[in-house]
C-alpha cells in the first residue's frame, strides 16, 4: 500500500473516526483503525460490534492496499504533524508514516482478526444535513447517562410521514425537536432508538445543505424490545452506523400538559445570561429561583449562606403572580436549547440574531413540570419543546 493525501484532509477524517473507537476494546484488535487505499482514494474506519464510522478521503494512491493500525496513535500522530503532504507506505508488517522531514513506523494490527464492517440497512429516507445536526444537539443533552436504564440513554427517532421527531429525557427533563425530512416510501409510520452518542456525533458532523440519508433495520424478530437493530447515517464520504437500544420509548406526547395556568415571555440573551451570571453561585444541589411579577422576573441563587446572587430582566406575564426553582444547569441547557433552533432558522431567514427574539416559559405550579419554547410572532414554536420538572426552593435563611 502506497498513498499521498493532504494533511488536514487526513487529520480531519481520522480524527472523526477516531471518535467511534471504545475507550476500553474487549479484545485489542478493535482498537485499530481500518486503512484502505484503491482507486477511488482513500478509506478509514472502525467497528466494535457496536458502532461502525467510515469515511472517504481523495488521496493519490500509487498502490493499493489495506492495512489495520493502531486508531488512537494515529490520530495522535496526524494531529501534530508539520504542514505537508503526508505519505504512507507499508512493508510487511510495518506502516510508515511521512511528513516533511518528520517520519514515524507504526506496527500493523492482525488485519484477519479484524471483524468485517456492518452491512448497510435499508434506506428508509433523507434529511437535511444542518436541520438534523440542530435537532440533535438540542435534544441530546436531555438523554440520561445512567447505563442502568439503557432505554434513556438514547434518542426516540419518530417517524410519521415527512416528519422525524427527536425526543430524549432523563427522568427530570424532557426535549423533543421536529424536522421535515424525505421519507423512501409514503405514509412511514417506524421508530428507532439510537444511542445518543451517536446523535451526538451527527450533530457535529453533518452540514447544512447537504442531504444525510437513513437507513435502519428492526430486529429480526419483528420484536421491538430486541436490540438487533442497526441504524446508519450516511452523508458527505461519511457513514456512521449504530445498534439500536433495545425496548420501547416512553410515550412522550402524554407527558406534556394540554395547558398551563402562566407564561412568560422573556428576552432570550438577556434572561439566559442574567441565569448564566446567577448561577455562577449556586452549588450542585441549589436551584435557580424564578420569581415572576406582571413586567419583571427576578432571578436569584444562593449557596448554603456563603453566597448570594440576585439579577432582574423584564418579562411579559400572563397569569398569576408565581415563584418556581430549577436546577441552573437543565435551565440553562433548556434555553440553549431553543435558542439553537431559532439560531438555525434565523440563518435560513436571513433574519438576524437570534439573540433578539423571546423565550417563552410555560408553568402551572412550583410543583408541576414547565415548558420552555421559543417565542415566534407572539406564539410558542412547536418544532422544539423542553420540559423539565422544577425543584423544591430551600427554606429562605
Amino acid at each position: 500500500m502506497k498513498f499521498r493525501v493532504e494533511r488536514d484532509v487526513l487529520g480531519e477524517a481520522v480524527s472523526w473516526v477516531a471518535r467511534s473507537l471504545p475507550t476500553r476494546p474487549v479484545v485489542p484488535v478493535l482498537s485499530g483503525m481500518l486503512v484502505e487505499a484503491d482507486a477511488g482514494g482513500l478509506t478509514l474506519s472502525c467497528f466494535d460490534y457496536e458502532v461502525s464510522a467510515r469515511v472517504e478521503v481523495p488521496a493519490e494512491v500509487g498502490e493499493p492496499g489495506v492495512a489495520l493500525v493502531p486508531g488512537r496513535l494515529l490520530a495522535e500522530i496526524v494531529r501534530n504533524l508539520p504542514p505537508a503532504h503526508v505519505e504512507v507506505a507499508s512493508a510487511a508488517d510495518t506502516i510508515m508514516l511521512m511528513c516533511g522531514s518528520a517520519e514515524f513506523a507504526l506496527v500493523s494490527l492482525a488485519l484477519e482478526e479484524y471483524p468485517r464492517l456492518p452491512e448497510l440497512p435499508g434506506a428508509v429516507g433523507t434529511a437535511d444535513g444542518g436541520s438534523l445536526a440542530v435537532a440533535a444537539a438540542q435534544v441530546v443533552p436531555s438523554a440520561s447517562r445512567d447505563d442502568t436504564l439503557p432505554m434513556l440513554t438514547g434518542v426516540c427517532l419518530d417517524f410519521d410521514g415527512d416528519m422525524m421527531t427527536l425526543a430524549a429525557t432523563d427522568r427530570y427533563r424532557m426535549a423533543v425537536a421536529k424536522i421535515s425530512w424525505e421519507p423512501a416510501e409514503d405514509g412511514i409510520r417506524s421508530t428507532a432508538l439510537v444511542p445518543a452518542r451517536t446523535l451526538a456525533d451527527i450533530a457535529k458532523s453533518a452540514g447544512s445543505g447537504s442531504p444525510v440519508t437513513i437507513a435502519f433495520s428492526q430486529p429480526a424478530t419483528g420484536d421491538a424490545r430486541s436490540a438487533d437493530g442497526m441504524i446508519s447515517f450516511a452523508g458527505g464520504g461519511r457513514r456512521l452506523t449504530a445498534r439500536l437500544i433495545g425496548g420501547e420509548f416512553l410515550k412522550y406526547e402524554s407527558r406534556f400538559p394540554a395547558e398551563y395556568g402562566c407564561s412568560a415571555d422573556l428576552p432570550a440573551g438577556p434572561f439566559t445570561e442574567a441565569v448564566r451570571r446567577v448561577s455562577l453561585v449556586a452549588d450542585r444541589v441549589s436551584p435557580v429561583q424564578l420569581a415572576f411579577r406582571p413586567d419583571t422576573v427576578v432571578i436569584e441563587a444562593r449557596s448554603d449562606g456563603r453566597a448570594r446572587a440576585v439579577e432582574s430582566v423584564s418579562c411579559l406575564l400572563t397569569g398569576a403572580e408565581q415563584t418556581i426553582s430549577f436546577n441552573p444547569h437543565y435551565l440553562l441547557d433548556g434555553l440553549a436549547a431553543a435558542a439553537l433552533g431559532a439560531h438555525r432558522r434565523a440563518e435560513d431567514d436571513d433574519a438576524g440574531d437570534q439573540d433578539a427574539g423571546r423565550i417563552r416559559l410555560e408553568f402551572t405550579s412550583p410543583a408541576k413540570p414547565a415548558l420552555i419554547t421559543w417565542a415566534d410572532d407572539d406564539r410558542p414554536s412547536r418544532a422544539f419543546r423542553y420540559l423539565v420538572v422544577p425543584l423544591r426552593a430551600p427554606a429562605p435563611a
